[in-house]
């Protein structure tokens, strides 16, 4: 058979490659600093420096920008010689790649500025999801054409876990950003309450899944074996990996809600299909360690194989330690503390990071056609990520269990031990130091690999831009282990893969989301509860704009330990309005959602709320919040005010027809009555609307009148002449 001649595209791949380390570096830096903010509070030096913004940039930057840009490298090496066929066409690769880029740039720069939706994992406003799904798209089209004109029939199975990775992020990333805009850089939420908590879960955890867990997994199915020259272990168990995942997955996200306002049917759905995901993850991590047999003392000397390894181990650790801890009485103890941390980073920095470690160093001595600078300098930076790895999580485990013990801790009187939240932070300092050295000798392994790979390229290899290969027409191709299964049916239509893939998605997203949304029981009223007063609203804005939920929950449970420090357990007619929900994922400072009963039982007056943020450490000797002095000068900009109580009627909050127009004068009224109770306030000042809306949280189910909403009769209003009126 005539062999074609035809050329991979090594260019978009260096690339990305390139992109994966210096996003990576920036990434882990803003980690480190605001893991030292926890520990120096001083370092929140600035307005646009706080821990409260600079978290969201952080967890963006390692997701969007390092894991994001380590994914495209991989898939970008990868698919072309798996299929024997040069991407489908170089302009999207390079639109995929600028675009991303750009994508990067535009979270870098609104998230410290305060634009965020306020939803974890997915807080970039709406032009950029816009973006995003664009970018996606073009990334699926030129995946998609790639495999369509591949030269060999069968499917290998990374490319299995590479399309599943581009229709479930598509169906969860477009989902969970519908939005109703305000403005170019203002939007809220279409989904409230319990119901935006379960679909931003079903994101929050399935984003892990598939942007972190499957698309690497393709790599692992790819990279790997080439590493170790040896040939995937188990055909079989990679068949039942892959479906396994893709079904069991989606359906798992609600274990994030535990205890919380959400119905408990669902809660248990989650608790069950988490625990069932433990045979398929295994089953992939068992296929990848199983595929080094034979070739363990090359581990022993070569760090590609030891990066690969760790990152294989922490991918079955992270797998799991996640189904343990969605069982109800491991998640009493683990959710809102440091563990889930600890957890998280194990699977970020061991399983992410060191896989994408292990491949670019296998990778740019390929596509430079020359050997690894320094192997002994891959070696230093193996053990620094290692050691930097346990420094990190240790420490927080035993944060996690010190946390959570001391929470739930009662005297013989019956009363909470430790009554003040303050005290169990500040035991926590001395781990939370452990935990930036930790963070310090992972990145400074960064650093020298940066410097390995800089020497590698600049060394005596060429970079080969479009590498010549040659194959034949469509074929059955060489070594097709899928021969003689029933399952080799499928392995030859990628189409056919996408749609039972995405169906297998949707079946698990709608058997959640559709009951909680169409049956009204699912989610009760309370009808003294009341939407926010425009000042409120606008204090519930700045509340997000400063991160203030990265520290804060609002939802109690219904356990003694948190009714007892904070009150009556959450309902789940209490959030019919907020758009987004806040009930948070960690509780560095005390949970907020009772914090204006404080003042109804005379426990904290508009004044302390003031004080307190201006400098937390003179009310509260100890604390890690940052100040937030720029509120009391800032003005309220209300500009948008008209705008947002529209879209929030559009979204069913029950404001009177009309009322935009007059809810300038009530934010007005409202701030006037704030500021006259503190001496010094300013009434137009940023600081009140955010005392307003938190002595609001928590007050409505002991409301006894309704509050007062006036509307304008819109076309009465047309009619009157302006100088009538």
């Amino acid at each position: 058979m005539e062999l074609q001649t035809f050329h991979y595209d090594n260019n978009i791949v260096r690339k990305f490659a390139l992109a994966t380390l210096i996003w990576g570096l920036v990434g882990m830096v803003v980690g480190l600093l605001i893991a030292a903010q926890l520990v120096f509070p001083s370092l929140n030096f600035a307005e646009y420096f706080t821990f409260g913004r600079l978290r969201p940039l952080h967890t963006n930057a390692v997701i969007f920008a390092f894991v994001g840009n380590g994914t495209f490298t991989g898939v970008y090496y990868s698919l072309q010689r798996l299929c024997k066929a040069r991407m489908y066409n170089d302009i999207l690769s390079s639109i995929n790649f600028w675009g991303w880029q750009l994508i990067i740039v535009a979270a870098a720069l609104t998230l410290p500025l305060g634009y965020t939706t306020g939803k974890e994992y997915a807080e970039l406003e709406w032009p950029i999801d816009i973006a995003i799904a664009l970018i996606w798209v073009v990334f699926g089209i030129n995946m998609l054409g790639t495999i369509i004109k591949r030269r060999v029939k069968h499917l290998y199975v990374a490319i299995w876990f590479y399309i599943a990775t581009f229709v479930a992020v598509a169906i969860l990333h477009i989902v969970n950003s519908m939005e109703m805009p305000v403005s170019f850089l203002k939007s809220y939420s279409a989904y409230a309450g319990v119901q935006d908590a379960l679909v931003q879960w079903w994101y929050g955890h399935n984003a892990v899944a598939f942007f972190l867990t499957t698309s690497y997994l393709g790599l692992m199915y790819y990279f790997v074996p080439k590493a170790a020259q040896r040939p995937v272990y188990s055909y079989r168990l990679s068949i039942i990996h892959f479906w396994g995942l893709i079904f069991i997955y989606i359906w798992a996200g609600p274990h994030h809600l535990l205890f919380t306002a959400l119905p408990d049917w669902v809660q248990s759905i989650g608790v069950v299909f988490s625990i069932m995901l433990i045979a398929p993850s295994w089953g992939g991590m068992l296929n990848g360690l199983l595929t080094l047999r034979g070739a363990w003392d090359r581990v022993r000397e070569d760090p590609i194989l030891k990066f690969m390894v760790v990152a294989i181990t922490c991918y079955g650790m992270a797998t799991f330690e996640g189904p343990m801890m969605s069982l109800k009485n491991v998640n009493a103890i683990s959710h809102y503390s440091d563990w889930t941390i600890a957890h998280v980073h194990i699977g970020g920095l061991g399983w992410n990071g060191f896989l994408t470690f292990g491949m670019l160093y296998w990778l740019f001595p390929k596509i430079y056609g020359t050997q690894l600078f320094s192997k002994k300098m891959a070696n230093y930076h193996f053990w620094l990520g290692t050691i930097g790895i346990i420094f990190y999580a240790i420490p927080l485990y035993w944060a996690g269990f010190t946390q959570s013990l001391m929470w739930k801790e009662f005297n013989p009187d019956g009363m909470l031990t430790h009554q003040n939240f303050l005290t169990t932070v500040t035991q926590l300092m001395p781990m939370y130091a452990l935990r930036v050295l930790g963070g310090l000798l992972y990145i400074s392994g960064v650093v020298l690999m940066l410097y390995n790979i800089i020497k590698t390229i600049s060394g005596a290899g060429k970079f080969v831009k479009n590498q010549e290969a040659q194959a034949p027409p469509m074929t059955i191709g060489a070594g097709n282990s899928g021969e003689g299964y029933w399952h080799k049916v499928i392995e030859s239509k990628p189409i056919q893969i996408m749609i039972m893939s995405a169906v297998l998605i949707l079946v698990g997203t709608a058997a959640e989301l559709v009951p909680v949304f169409l049956v009204k029981s699912n989610v009760p009223t309370i009808t003294s509860v009341q939407p926010y007063t425009p000042l409120e609203l606008e204090g519930r804005d700045l509340y997000l704009k400063e991160g203030c939920y990265n520290c804060h929950s609002q939802m109690i449970r219904p356990f003694r330990s948190e009714t007892a420090r904070y009150g009556e357990y959450s309902k789940a007619g209490e959030f019919v309005y907020d758009h987004p929900f806040q009930w948070g994922s960690k509780r560095t400072g005390p949970d907020l959602a009772r914090e204006g009963v404080k003042t109804l039982r005379n426990y904290k007056s508009n004044s302390w709320h003031y004080e307190h943020m201006i400098n937390p450490q003179k009310l509260s000797p100890g604390s890690i919040m940052p100040a937030y002095p720029h509120l009391a000068t800032n003005k309220l900009n209300s500009s948008q005010l008209q705008q947002k109580i529209k879209a929030m009627q559009k979204l069913g909050v029950p404001y009177p027809k009309g009322y935009h127009k007059n809810a300038e004068r009530d934010l007005e009224k409202q701030a006037a009555e704030i500021a006259e109770t503190i001496d010094g306030a300013v009434a137009d000042s940023e600081i009140i609307a955010l005392v307003a809306y938190l002595q609001r949280l928590g007050t409505d189910i002991y409301r006894t009148e309704p509050l007062i909403f006036e509307g304008v009769d819109e076309e009465i209003e047309e009619e009157v002449a302006p100088s009538d009126k």
